[in-house]
């Protein structure tokens, strides 16, 4: 059976991205990171989504990347910033270079087990416009990736970078998701963590738009306030107050 290295941060994107790997028979290999990120409830998830997809492997990677912050998702100095899904300019959520490092250890771990595919769930459409979920990085460190490795530049075996979310939006990969099975209660997408999604941050709108546009009901919600009085108005992007 073939491997796969899947870089699962227990995100929408990333859970959708392990079950697909699945169910194109990869034998998957989980990759998380603790890169000083101000919460780490995401990495329960992807701890659930590894076991759940049966991942042979589930390693999570310490980074420090909160000793130089930049972004307000490793800078206890900056406050992550109400989303805007209509916005044109990088919010201070982007982690410099966040992608790059990602693939990168990836490749790194790919080459070790000897797995010519590595999958991560990046999306050019919907977004807040990270420069590093853009196709173009994602070709280049293709690239580069069989330039570095003994693999890739001497073996003949090239390690492929599959994004295949580049051109969807949520609301196809919710879709897809639903048929491959996802648990949508076991993926976390809030940038600033606590007990339930805080449903204002960039991450919380895109994600809520997504499941509106797919007419699923987000069952991540369900899970963090049980005792809704309309579930059916989570599937139609309302949020909870209680």
């Amino acid at each position: 059976m073939k491997r796969a290295v899947v870089l699962l941060s227990g995100g929408l994107d990333s859970s959708v991205a392990i079950h697909l790997a699945r169910s194109k028979g990869f034998e998957v290999y989980a990759l998380s990171f603790n890169y000083g990120q101000k919460h780490n409830k995401e990495l329960e998830c992807a701890k659930a989504t590894a076991k759940k997809t049966g991942a042979v492997q589930h390693n999570i990677v310490t980074l420090q990347l909160n000793l130089w912050g930049g972004s307000s998702l490793t800078d206890s100095s900056i406050d992550v910033e109400d989303g805007d899904v209509n916005r044109t300019d990088i919010p201070q959520t982007y982690v410099p270079a966040r992608n790059m490092v990602f693939l990168s250890v990836a490749a790194s771990y790919a080459e070790a087990i000897g797995a010519q595919d590595i999958f991560i769930g990046v999306s050019e459409v919907d977004y807040s416009g990270y420069v590093d979920c853009r196709e173009e990085f994602i070709t280049a460190m293709q690239k580069a990736i069989n330039k570095g490795t003994v693999m890739g530049a001497e073996q003949g075996k090239p390690i492929t970078v599959h994004a295949p979310f580049i051109h969807k939006t949520k609301a196809e990969e919710i879709k897809l998701g639903e048929g491959l099975g996802v648990d949508w209660s076991l993926t976390w997408s809030c940038y600033r963590g606590g007990v339930k999604p805080c449903g204002t941050c960039d991450s919380c709108l895109l994600r809520a738009k997504a499941f509106a546009e797919a007419g699923v009901v987000d069952t991540a919600l369900l899970k963090a306030s049980p005792n809704l009085p309309n579930r059916d108005k989570l599937s139609q992007g309302g949020e909870s107050t209680d």
